[in-house]
């Protein structure tokens, strides 16, 4: 059995990149709903739907374990999977998504107690974040800053242009503006990273600033090895198959961003 990776766009890429390098033993499918990207501003249903249709067919392709590498399906969907649908999928099958790991790792980091998240209208909207650090971290308050117009910005190839500072800026201010104690920051999307250098640029040089992709690769890894009945059907070919519902040439073109390893991509229909 394989560990199966979704996405709504490209960005869930940097996640796989890093728990690929973190632990390149497995097999591996890539899927990205490009064809109905974003997901961000679609409805909690919409998402749902769309997610749980790319979840199954990860399933019928042949995974055990699927990561919803994406904060929006992790949000919006989730929890609605693991509840209410795999018990019917199959009761060894398991769902993850990126927001848990990330959420448990902030603790690690802020001394403030005032913490950050940069994510897309959607995620922010969800309030996934807030509530789920709550429950582990009752003494952060976390603020929220959504960020509209990041995503375009990379997906335009724009993410290193001057014209990209303004946008950034402006949401870099407008976070910190809600409390300069904010300490530490999460990038909870994953389209995000790619506009690091100028986030970083504008972000006051004593915040520290997380991606998700190492945090998730490194909760992915302490997953399995505290769940040996999972780890255990995993088969360890070190291949990797990607799937796009968009063009493959020009999920290619985006991924390039994204992905640091070789890409073979086939078209699929959900």
């Amino acid at each position: 059995m394989k560990i199966g990776i979704f996405d709504s766009g490209y960005g869930g890429l940097t996640v796989f990149d890093a728990i690929r390098k973190e632990m390149p033993q497995y097999d591996y499918i890539y899927l990205g709903d490009n064809a109905r990207t974003p997901y961000g501003t679609r409805s909690f249903d919409v998402v749902y739907e769309f997610t749980l249709q790319c979840v199954t067919k990860l399933f019928d392709m042949g995974a055990q374990l699927v990561i919803l590498a994406c904060n929006t399906a992790s949000a919006k969907a989730l929890r609605n999977i693991q509840q209410k649908d795999l018990p019917r999928l199959g009761a060894d099958k398991r769902v993850l998504g990126v927001i848990r790991p990330s959420v448990e790792a902030i603790g690690r980091f802020t001394r403030s107690r005032h913490i950050g998240i940069f994510g897309t209208q959607g995620t922010v909207d969800s309030g996934s974040y807030p509530i789920e650090i709550s429950k582990l971290w009752n003494d952060i308050k976390v603020f929220q800053q959504a960020c509209p117009m990041w995503v375009p910005i990379v997906e335009n190839h724009e993410y290193d242009q001057p014209g990209a500072d303004y946008f950034v800026k402006k949401y870099v201010d407008s976070l910190m503006a809600q409390s300069p104690d904010i300490d530490t920051v999460i990038l909870a999307c994953t389209h995000f990273p790619i506009l690091l250098p100028k986030i970083r640029q504008y972000l006051p040089s004593n915040v520290t600033l997380l991606g998700q992709g190492e945090i998730v690769a490194e909760s992915l890894k302490d997953y399995l090895t505290r769940h040996s009945e999972i780890e255990s059907t995993l088969s360890q070919g070190h291949s990797v198959k990607f799937y796009t519902t968009e063009n493959t040439e020009k999920f290619c073109s985006m991924a390039r961003l994204f992905f640091s390893g070789p890409l073979e991509v086939q078209h699929i229909s959900i």
